[in-house]
């Protein structure tokens, strides 16, 4: 529930136009508060910033002296500590670094290599042998320089021995960062999209928009002590808006070693803060309540929670006491949870509030750095994805009768445009620097943004009235047993959209947990109490379930052209509701 009338923002949050000047600052204000701290195999080390700062150099040192370090250089792996290394490396000098999305089929990822003009390729060992296999592919590329090998054969290189020629060098005095500065809007960043629909975009970010993206959104919400790092770093959101605030912040962030380990992780590090997509939010959620239900405490999590909620009323904050063994579970200490990347069902975000784990609901996209806007400090409303960074602004072209048009940016924090696509950059950026998101939204009194749906998915029914999927999905996903699911209108034989239908993919072991025999009509009775808040012309008249799970991105969103139905790759008679 929102506390204050007005967007406010703490402008004291400093700022930088380089990131070799913020990582000097944080060597000489937090030289032994640790940086990082992370797995190597199952022992926990660490670095603190004034070591980072040194490393840093030393890997710029081996770059500059074998010509790479004002080229493209491309990161293939899993979140560690040397992926950190080299994204700060490249960013602090001149050159472009370019995360690369592990999960890409082969194929897609030896054309990122190639699209991107990288001359270097740093890499976990598994990538090695496709590097090699498909050499040809990768004409630009002089180096492989693989973080499990460990020794060099040519021009494959071990890391260890790379960065130590590289701490050699600063030893006899060489410090390539030092006067290595590149124009604050020029390339420095060059992250390829995976999206929901067609092939992938190379966003250029420079050393301005990152830098803005992090302070600027620190204005609106602060990051305190200890954070776990969960999310993917080819994922702008991650990498930028989690890893850089958290430099500006001079906090301590623990790498997450796997995505299974969360929960296990959660209890090493004891985290203060995590940055989350709504997937996780979902797990969290859903699992929490099987262990209250499987322990038979169902009953009093929901009397503390309705407890607590009247104490809050009168000014009583109890959450840290009354939930104490269930925020145990998260590590003990987790207050904020920064959430983006998808949107968020209110409800969930309300419930971790409720239980003294404040969601931050944000909205961003890549070609933004990504950040857009956030809730704040004492602002927390989940229905919305708070306030703009301020640094934006935002506008709303061909606003419809609810106020709802495409939402329009123009800031620090918006993308220099698509690598080597000029063609595709003027259809979404204007010459005077206006970003068309595709996205539609409107704001709400109190300054915080609200976000509809994707342009590009509206649905326009033979009415006239506009519906936006997702917001029929929110409700939806709310079914417990529902995994995923797609709205969509369903045409009549003129092709005109009459009614809305939904295709749902369903998880075995929730039916199971929940002793239902006859998912169909489940099915049928939840859909249409969970629909019966909204008016009639939103309420879905048909439903599918899908025998097998929807195609979904290295991002874990579904890919709407996977939905059978909707695009009649499937003739079955779906169910009426």
């Amino acid at each position: 529930m929102a506390t204050n009338d007005k967007p406010h923002y703490n402008t004291d949050i400093p700022k930088f136009d380089y990131i070799y000047d913020l990582l000097s600052w944080t060597k000489d204000t937090a030289c032994d508060t640790d940086a990082y701290r992370y797995f190597v195999g199952n022992k926990i080390q660490s670095s603190t910033y004034g070591q980072f700062f040194d490393r840093v150099n030393a890997l710029a040192n081996v770059l500059d002296e074998d010509g790479l370090l004002s080229s493209h250089v491309a990161m293939i792996g899993a979140n560690s500590f040397p992926y950190l290394t080299v994204y700060l490396t490249m960013t602090a000098g001149d050159g472009v670094f370019v995360p690369v999305d592990k999960e890409l089929p082969p194929d897609d990822l030896l054309h990122v290599l190639s699209d991107s003009d990288s001359e270097a390729v740093f890499c976990d060992g598994k990538y090695e042998e496709l590097l090699v296999a498909r050499r040809a592919e990768i004409p630009a590329v002089k180096k492989i320089i693989n973080l499990d090998r460990e020794t060099d054969d040519g021009d494959l290189l071990s890391f260890s021995s790379y960065i130590a020629r590289g701490y050699a060098l600063s030893d006899a005095g060489k410090c390539a960062l030092k006067d290595r500065r590149r124009a604050p809007n020029t390339l420095a960043l060059l992250v390829y999209t995976s999206g929901t629909t067609g092939n992938a975009k190379g966003v250029m970010l420079s050393e301005k928009n990152m830098l803005s993206c992090a302070s600027y959104g620190l204005e609106i919400s602060q990051i305190p002590g200890v954070g776990l790092s969960v999310l993917p770093y080819h994922h702008t959101y991650e990498i930028v808006a989690c890893v850089l605030a958290t430099i500006f912040c001079r906090s301590t962030l623990c790498i997450n070693d796997q995505l299974s380990h969360i929960l296990k992780n959660l209890q090493i590090f004891k985290p203060d803060y995590m940055f989350v997509v709504p997937a996780f939010l979902e797990l969290f959620y859903k699992k929490l309540w099987s262990t209250v239900r499987a322990q038979g405490k169902e009953f009093i999590l929901k009397a503390a929670l309705a407890s607590s909620a009247a104490l809050r009323k009168l000014g009583i904050d109890k959450r840290e006491s009354l939930f104490k063994s269930v925020r145990d579970s998260f590590g003990g200490n987790l207050k904020k949870i920064g959430c983006g990347g998808a949107p968020l069902r209110p409800e969930l975000g309300d419930f971790f509030c409720s239980i003294g784990m404040e969601v931050y609901n944000g909205y961003g996209i890549t070609e933004c750095s990504p950040l857009v806007s956030v809730n704040q400090e004492g602002s927390i409303d989940c229905s919305t994805v708070g306030v703009p960074v301020r640094c934006i602004d935002i506008t709303f072209e061909n606003p419809d009768s609810d106020g709802n048009g495409e939402i329009c940016i123009k800031g620090d924090t918006v993308m220099l445009g698509y690598y080597k696509r000029p063609d595709l950059t003027a259809e979404v950026l204007t010459e005077d620097g206006v970003f068309h998101t595709g996205d539609y939204g409107r704001m709400n009194a109190r300054g915080q943004l609200l976000v509809t749906g994707r342009k590009k998915n509206l649905i326009v029914l033979d009415n006239g009235k506009n519906v936006f999927p997702e917001e029929i999905e929110n409700y939806l996903a709310a079914i417990p047993y529902v995994q995923d699911v797609i709205v969509f209108g369903i045409k009549d034989e003129q092709g005109q959209e009459v009614a809305l239908g939904a295709e749902c993919y369903l998880s075995d072991d929730k039916l199971k947990e929940m002793k239902i025999a006859d998912p169909e009509a489940a099915l049928k009775k939840d859909i249409a109490r969970a629909c019966k808040p909204l008016p009639s012309y939103k309420r879905v008249s048909r439903f599918y379930i899908r025998p097998i799970p929807f195609e979904k991105t290295t991002t874990n969103k579904v890919k709407r052209t996977s939905c059978m139905f909707a695009f009649e790759t499937v003739k079955s008679t779906p169910m009426e509701v």
